[in-house]
């Protein structure tokens, strides 16, 4: 069960130390920067090997070393350029430092340091700067993956992953911190954190700035997420950053550049305005994984029993007349019927016994050749597609299947949930981008069905369409779009988005503005350079815009260079020139470990009690309504002749009375948990006002 590989016998000799990790946030934009301290405490030179996940999206702007009073900066080369340099730099003498991204998925990299000598310290240092998603209830959410999952890979392949000794999570051999400086002229209400944190400090009168950090102690038995809440959650940003004085003029290094993010509020949505003629396909992750807990508590439920449960929730959730399936996947997949069904009260019951029979016993993660045959079902005219991905996102073919989403994102809209600790952020992310949906991280405490249940509220409430900017710059100055404006917007969607600001400001006037059409959503903004951020996420978004051409790689590695941004193509390679010593002794490999939660602890998980909530709805029909019958009677805790004698005289049916008493349950004794039962509510309304003689 503990798979270990390298040189592991002898943790107090792996020269990783530590890692420092400073953050700082800008509104919606966060700055990090990594050091790693290495020590090699061994008699002979080591090469230290560390392969370790970052956040999806990230771009890797800097890198650099330091060996005594010794500044080595880096440079970036093609990958195999940088590769060869490197091999060729150690096996002189020298000290170097590759930094490069997988070739298999851009969330895992490897860092290797080489030719380190007995007795020798250095450090390494990395920045990056990422966009921070926004959750449904408002938060942004930072992100910094400390775990590291061995990811599946179909046979014949190979992972970067297969490399990496995994350890207990307590048994990691170097520590972390962080520290994290936040600012937004918003406002910082709040931040929350699934690990503990230090209180949170406000360094201004109006809570524009503060700053928090991680406690001491941390055992690298979850990623590191803090949620954090602005005062003013919808206040739309404009952000402007200089061009760079050494590049060619009206190259996109050397303009300025305009960064806008609109966070627009929607109105209440009611039953009436939801879609009902859509067809929705769940793909579960039913793999040996799935086992492993939610989090590291010996009584925590397993993964795969909250995803029972969410799925139970679903198809409670789901509007009459629309049309369904669900496909369990693994090492093989299996679908619930041959194609996609209409949702009554026969289909519902039907795949109901299914779900409740789901278990983690599909073997490994092969995700795609589900995909591919849901791909093939033709999609029902008039009922758009939506597919629901839940999984733990160990694979290793990421960029394989997030092209196989995105060649079909015209009739398949992808939504995602990346389930427990060290999920792949490329994988669950970049789905739900090319398939124009919206993506979910549930771990930790996080309950799956209030994630989940957002998530259908965004599926199902119509889109926002003729979605545009409108641009008010001063004369002399034009503004040309670097990222394309969608056309739609749904509810609980940011846009964050870039142009460059070409021309010269002829008058004393040297602001601008910027309307969001339909919404009506205007902000004034100063055309004065602050951030020097925006530059690295623009050249990162244009680096990823090629593919396997080769013109369009030199391009990118040339870019890249340019922008000293990281690329798929490009490594950062670090050289000190001063250190050409003789090796006296053979270089010992390193693999440095990465923590992996082992939650799985079937003798300790206790008996998992009923939720209530989950059992009173388990007794919903599929039209909304309830009938009067034992079971729910139970549930409220009351005499069967109680809950007659009470009928209204008004009320004639016994099943509108059921209806009405269910949902006085549910806002009596779970209005907390609303977002999870809201549908499930506005279907029985809906049902109870299409009664004779009934009205609200």
């Amino acid at each position: 069960h503990l798979p270990v590989c390298g040189q592991l016998s002898l943790f107090s000799s792996m020269p990783l130390k530590s890692i420092s990790v400073e953050v700082s946030v800008n509104g919606f934009i966060a700055d990090v920067s990594s050091t790693l301290t290495y020590e090699n405490a061994e008699s002979n030179p080591v090469e230290a090997v560390f392969v370790f996940p970052m956040e999806d999206g990230s771009s890797v702007y800097d890198f650099h070393a330091e060996i005594g009073c010794n500044l080595i900066e880096a440079t970036i080369k093609e990958k195999q350029e940088a590769r060869y340099d490197y091999d060729d730099a150690i096996s002189s003498g020298q000290e170097a430092f590759l930094l490069e991204e997988s070739d298999e998925s851009p969330d895992v990299f490897r860092l290797s340091v080489g030719s380190l000598p007995a007795g020798q310290t250095a450090s390494v240092s990395l920045s990056y700067v990422t966009e921070l998603p926004v959750q449904a209830d408002d938060a942004l959410r930072f992100f910094l993956p400390t775990v590291l999952c061995p990811r599946y890979t179909p046979q014949g392949s190979t992972s970067l992953t297969s490399e990496v000794p995994f350890v207990p999570c307590d048994s990691v051999p170097y520590s972390l911190s962080l520290n994290c400086h936040l600012s937004s002229l918003n406002g910082i209400a709040s931040v929350k954190s699934n690990s503990s944190l230090s209180p949170l400090e406000y360094l201004s009168d109006d809570k524009t700035e503060a700053k928090v950090s991680l406690s001491p102690g941390f055992q690298f038995d979850r990623d590191v997420e803090l949620l954090i809440y602005y005062s003013q959650a919808h206040q739309p940003t404009v952000v402007v950053e200089a061009g760079l004085s050494t590049a060619a003029e009206g190259s996109l290094m050397g303009v300025p550049l305009v960064m806008v993010r609109l966070y627009p509020e929607f109105s209440r949505f009611t039953e009436e305005s939801l879609t009902k003629n859509g067809e929705f396909i769940f793909l579960m992750d039913c793999s040996g994984s799935m086992k492993e807990t939610m989090k590291w508590e010996c009584n925590s439920v397993r993964r795969i029993e909250s995803a029972r449960d969410t799925l139970l929730l679903l198809l409670k959730s789901l509007p009459f007349g629309c049309y369904f399936n669900i496909c369990l996947f693994g090492s093989r997949f299996k679908f619930f019927f041959p194609k996609s069904v209409e949702y009554t009260q026969q289909t519902m019951e039907s795949a109901m016994k299914k779900v409740k029979d789901m278990d983690a016993n599909l073997g490994g993660t092969e995700i795609l050749r589900p995909l591919r045959e849901i791909f093939r079902k033709p999609c029902k005219p008039g009922y758009p597609r939506q597919l629901f991905v839940f999984t733990d996102g160990a694979v290793g073919n990421i960029k394989e299947v997030i092209e196989k989403v995105k060649r079909n994102s015209a009739k398949h809209r992808c939504f995602t949930f990346g389930i427990g600790d060290g999920v792949s952020t490329a994988l669950i992310k970049g789905m739900a981008k090319a398939g124009n949906g919206h993506f979910q991280f549930v771990c930790g405490k996080d309950r799956m069905q209030e994630k989940v249940m957002q998530t259908l509220r965004f599926a199902l409430q119509p889109a926002v369409t003729n979605v545009a900017l409108n641009w008010h710059v001063p004369d002399g100055m034009e503004v040309v779009p670097v990222s394309e404006t969608p056309t739609m917007l749904f509810s609980g969607q940011q846009l964050i988005l870039y142009s460059q600001l070409k021309g010269k400001v002829r008058k004393r006037r040297k602001e601008g503005m910027v309307i969001l059409l339909t919404f009506l959503v205007k902000t004034i903004f100063k055309i004065e350079p602050k951030m020097e951020m925006i530059r690295a996420l623009v050249s990162s978004k244009q680096l990823l815009t090629g593919g396997e051409n080769e013109n369009l790689k030199k391009n990118i590695v040339e870019m890249s260079s340019e922008a000293r941004v990281l690329s798929p193509y490009t490594a950062f390679i670090a050289i000190n020139k001063e250190s050409r010593e003789a090796i006296q002794a053979p270089l010992i490999r390193r693999d440095i470990p990465c923590g992996k939660c082992f939650y799985f602890h079937a003798f300790l998980i206790e008996e998992k009690q009923k939720d209530p909530m989950l059992k009173l709805i388990s007794f919903q029909k599929a039209n909304g309504s309830w009938e009067l019958q034992q079971e729910l009677i139970n549930s409220f805790n009351k005499a069967e002749q109680e809950v007659l004698q009470k009928m209204p005289k008004e009320i004639s049916d016994k099943s509108v009375w059921a209806t009405f008493l269910a949902l006085l349950w549910l806002h009596g004794f779970n209005s907390h948990m609303k977002d999870e039962w809201k549908f499930v509510a506005l279907k029985a309304v809906s049902w109870i006002k299409a009664q004779p003689g009934m009205s609200f």
